[in-house]
C-alpha cells in the first residue's frame, strides 16, 4: 500500500472506533498504539478527506482481504467483514449498520419482491439501524414463530418492526418457534397463515438470518425456547449452532432430536430461490457459522474483522490436519 492509502486506512479505522464503537480518545490510542494527539489528527484526517458521512466511506484493506479470501473459500456470492472495536460485544459494531446498507438495496428496488427473516438480537439491532422508508410493494416474511410454548412472546421479533419502517407488508408466522408436540406442530403448519407464508417464503430473492449458538444460556435457552432438558439434549447430539430454530452439527447437517422434530419454523429447503444471507459475529458464535459456511448454506456474510480471522484461522487448522 502507498503511504497516503495506509496513512487513510488508519484514519478510517481510527474515526470507525469513534463514531461507531463509541470509544473515547485514550482508548483508540491504546488500541492503536498510538498518542492521544495522533487520533486527534487521524480522525480531523478522516473528516477532511470526507470519509466520515452516514456511513464509513473508506473500505479498511484488511476487513477487504478478509471478506474475499472468506468469499473465495466458501463461494460465497459476497462477504460484508466490519472492523472489531477490540470488545466481544452484542451485537457486534458495525455488523448491523453494514447489514442495514445491504438490506436497504433490496427494498430500494422498485419492482416487488419477497424478503424472508429469522429473528434474534442481530437482525433486530439491523431494524434499529434502518431508515425510514416508503416500500409498499415489498414483502417481508418470517421464517421462525416468535413465541415460547408458554406464551412469551420474542422481545427480537423483525419483520413487524421493519415493516413499520418501510410500509412494507409483513407476514408472521403465528407458533411457538418449538411446539409441545411433533402432533401440534403439524397442526400449526397445516393452518391457512402458515400455508401463505410458505408459499411466500418459496418466492423470497433473499433471506437474513442470524447464525446462533446452542448451548447452555445460549439466546434459544435463555429465551425459553428450548427447556434445560432440550439443551442437554442438543449438546449430546453434537449440536453447534441454529438457524431460525433448526439445530445442525459441525459439518452443517440438520441433527435428528426433538427439537428439530417439534420446530414450527419453515424448513430452510423452502428457500428454493433466496439467497441465504448470514448476519452473525462473535467468539461463540464461531463453530456455528464456520458449519454453515463448511456446509454452503450460506449465500453471503456480513461478520466482523475478529470473527473471520478466527474463521479463517479454523478453516486453515482443519485443512492442515487433513
Amino acid at each position: 500500500m502507498r503511504k497516503k492509502d495506509r496513512k487513510l486506512d488508519l484514519a478510517a479505522r481510527a474515526a470507525w472506533l469513534y463514531y461507531v464503537a463509541g470509544r473515547r480518545q485514550d482508548e483508540i490510542a491504546a488500541q492503536l498504539n498510538a498518542s492521544r494527539q495522533a487520533v486527534q489528527r487521524l480522525v480531523s484526517l478522516a473528516v477532511s478527506e470526507k470519509l466520515i458521512k452516514f456511513r464509513l466511506d473508506h473500505p479498511i484493506a484488511t476487513c477487504v482481504a478478509l471478506g474475499e479470501e472468506l468469499r473465495t473459500r466458501h463461494g460465497l456470492a459476497f462477504c460484508s467483514i466490519q472492523p472489531s472495536d477490540g470488545i466481544d460485544t452484542r451485537p457486534a459494531p458495525g455488523v448491523a449498520i453494514a447489514a442495514a446498507e445491504y438490506l436497504t438495496t433490496y427494498l430500494a428496488e422498485r419492482d416487488p419482491l419477497v424478503l424472508a427473516f429469522s429473528t434474534g438480537r442481530t437482525l433486530a439491532a439491523v431494524v434499529d439501524e434502518m431508515p425510514a422508508m416508503d416500500c409498499p410493494q415489498h414483502k417481508l416474511v418470517s421464517l421462525v414463530g416468535t413465541i415460547s410454548r408458554d406464551g412469551r412472546a420474542s422481545s427480537y421479533e423483525v419483520v413487524r418492526r421493519l415493516a413499520e419502517r418501510t410500509g412494507a407488508e409483513c407476514f408472521p408466522i403465528p407458533t411457538p418457534v418449538v411446539a409441545s408436540s411433533v402432533e401440534e406442530r403439524r397442526l400449526l403448519q397445516t393452518q391457512r397463515s402458515f400455508t401463505v407464508v410458505r408459499d411466500l417464503a418459496r418466492q423470497a430473492v433473499a433471506a437474513f438470518v442470524g447464525i446462533g449458538h446452542l448451548g447452555w444460556q445460549s439466546p434459544m435457552h435463555r429465551d425459553h425456547f428450548v427447556t434445560d432438558d432440550e439443551v442437554m439434549e442438543l449438546i449430546e447430539r453434537g449440536a453447534v449452532g441454529e438457524i431460525a430454530g433448526w439445530a445442525y452439527d459441525g459439518a452443517g447437517r440438520l441433527i435428528e432430536c426433538s427439537v428439530n422434530e417439534r420446530n414450527a419454523a419453515l424448513p430452510l429447503a423452502e428457500l428454493v430461490n433466496a439467497r441465504m444471507i448470514g448476519v452473525s459475529a462473535g467468539s461463540d458464535r464461531i463453530l456455528a457459522i464456520a458449519a454453515a459456511l463448511r456446509a454452503g448454506l450460506l449465500g453471503g456474510l456480513i461478520t466482523d474483522e475478529r470473527t473471520a480471522e478466527a474463521l479463517l484461522r479454523r478453516q486453515s487448522g482443519l485443512d492442515t490436519a487433513a
